[in-house]
């Protein structure tokens, strides 16, 4: 399975990769077989369109804002579309609405409050994230229907899809690249046997599918805008959207350290990080890397990287093309999500995504690069995804933070070594998977237990 860099990197709106982005665009395919199966006689009369929500979706959807994303995703609006709109603003016009537009004068009914469902019931046993829409007729017969699951990252599978473990991108079999690494055992292999870079072979293999022209384009768009939501969320103050009533930090935390002599790298790194876990808490344009809920981490270290340390454009470059292998096996391995392996596959992952590129791009061994995502990733087993309240503040926030410190660390340790090592990364995400698959329901996005359930509330 080939995973480009350009869609493990995404840039779309917050706060989350599996309850807000994956369910808008499972929304807006849904959309789209609505309106071909119209256009298409004869058939009868469409009334309405339903939707529910199971799993983890139903559990922490209305904080994460799932049913907003569902909303906006069958009214026609991609993440990638709403970087540079009020979010907020548009999803209230459209809530009040009870139609959505189709092509043409196409009308159908749908009433957010009515035909929104969270389904507290059993989750599908496929996935956690499950979503079923349903196009009925006015006595409520089903006329066509499809079931999505939102894995992580803001990928999306079908039911037929994902019983055939069919790819989760639009990707051609990983036979046809030069380097077909499918684990770090593989790709360590290849890189000693080529005398190539991670990053070079990663490149290669990307221009099997897409132009170099393209994919340097791809990477600069990507930085670009991990540049710009780290940057606005180092100028925002304010209160964070729901009931928690969470303040905005990064922007005082970036003052302070500006002027503080004996600042040091973790309360840059946090500052970084936190800034951007702030916008996408506040809905607003971030980066999935590889998802929402850890999309501080990479941004952190590589900007720290850039301004602190004189990193170039080839570095940022081979930083991001780094990352991305590792993140590539990673999910093809086990998972990115949180919902179905906790916090260990979110911000775990973006740990050892951090560490790889940055060992790459401090001159270090593909065997270095290796240990250091282990070293990450290792550190991160067991964690747990328990969002309070549902939002992703509390912990997600300053976990980020944490998350690019261990990754710094993993990339000095690593880069001090000589690659050997004890626990192959191989294992280590095996390790995770198995812990994943062993961890209670309670601990994975339900924000059924943990920090999530030591709150009183008054």
């Amino acid at each position: 399975m080939f995973i480009s860099v350009l869609d493990l990197f995404k840039v779309g709106v917050g706060p989350s990769s599996s309850h807000t982005i994956g369910p808008m665009v499972a929304a807006h395919r849904f959309r789209d077989a609505v309106t071909m199966w119209l256009a298409e006689p004869p058939n009868r009369d469409a009334a309405y369109i339903h939707c529910t929500l199971k799993g983890s979706l139903a559990f922490t959807g209305k904080g994460h804002g799932t049913d907003r994303a569902i909303v906006l995703g069958l009214n026609g609006f991609t993440p990638s579309s709403l970087t540079e709109r009020d979010v907020s603003e548009l999803t209230q016009s459209l809530w009040h609405k009870s139609h959505i537009n189709l092509a043409g004068d196409s009308k159908l009914k749908f009433i957010p409050c009515d035909d929104i469902e969270f389904s507290l019931e059993k989750p599908l046993p496929e996935h956690p994230n499950g979503i079923i829409f349903e196009l009925l007729d006015s006595n409520r017969n089903v006329l066509i229907t499809e079931t999505y699951f939102s894995i992580g990252g803001g990928f999306i599978q079908t039911k037929a899809e994902i019983g055939q473990l069919v790819a989760p991108v639009k990707a051609e079999s990983a036979a046809s690249c030069p380097f077909p690494f499918d684990s770090a055992r593989s790709m360590l292999s290849m890189s000693k046997e080529s005398g190539l870079s991670i990053a070079a072979m990663k490149l290669l293999n990307e221009q099997v599918h897409t132009s170099k022209s393209q994919i340097i384009e791809g990477l600069d768009a990507i930085w670009d805008a991990m540049q710009v939501c780290i940057r606005k969320g180092l100028s925002t103050q304010g209160i964070l959207p729901g009931r928690l009533g969470i303040s905005r930090r990064a922007q005082k935390l970036f003052e302070q350290i500006q002027t503080c002599p004996d600042a040091c790298l973790n309360d840059w790194l946090c500052a970084y990080a936190m800034a951007v876990n702030e916008e996408n808490a506040a809905g607003h344009m971030v980066v999935t890397a590889p998802t929402n809920g850890a999309a501080g981490v990479i941004p952190a270290v590589l900007y720290y990287f850039v301004s602190h340390e004189g990193g170039t454009s080839q570095q940022v470059h081979d930083f991001l093309l780094t990352a991305a292998a590792i993140g590539g096996i990673i999910k093809h391995r086990s998972s990115i999500s949180g919902a179905e392996v906790g916090c260990q596959g979110e911000v775990g992952s973006a740990a050892a995504m951090a560490a790889a590129g940055l060992c790459a791009v401090r001159g270090c061994t593909s065997a270095q690069i290796e240990n250091a995502a282990e070293i990450a990733l290792e550190h991160h087993l067991g964690m747990t995804c328990d969002p309070v309240g549902g939002l992703v503040q509390v912990p997600c926030i300053e976990r980020n933070g944490f998350g690019a410190i261990k990754a710094y660390t993993a990339a000095s340790l690593a880069k001090r070594g000589t690659g050997e090592h004890f626990m192959p990364l191989d294992n280590c995400i095996a390790a995770m998977k198995h812990t994943g698959l062993e961890m209670s329901e309670k601990f994975k996005e339900t924000s059924l237990g943990g920090l999530a359930v030591s709150i009183t509330e008054c």
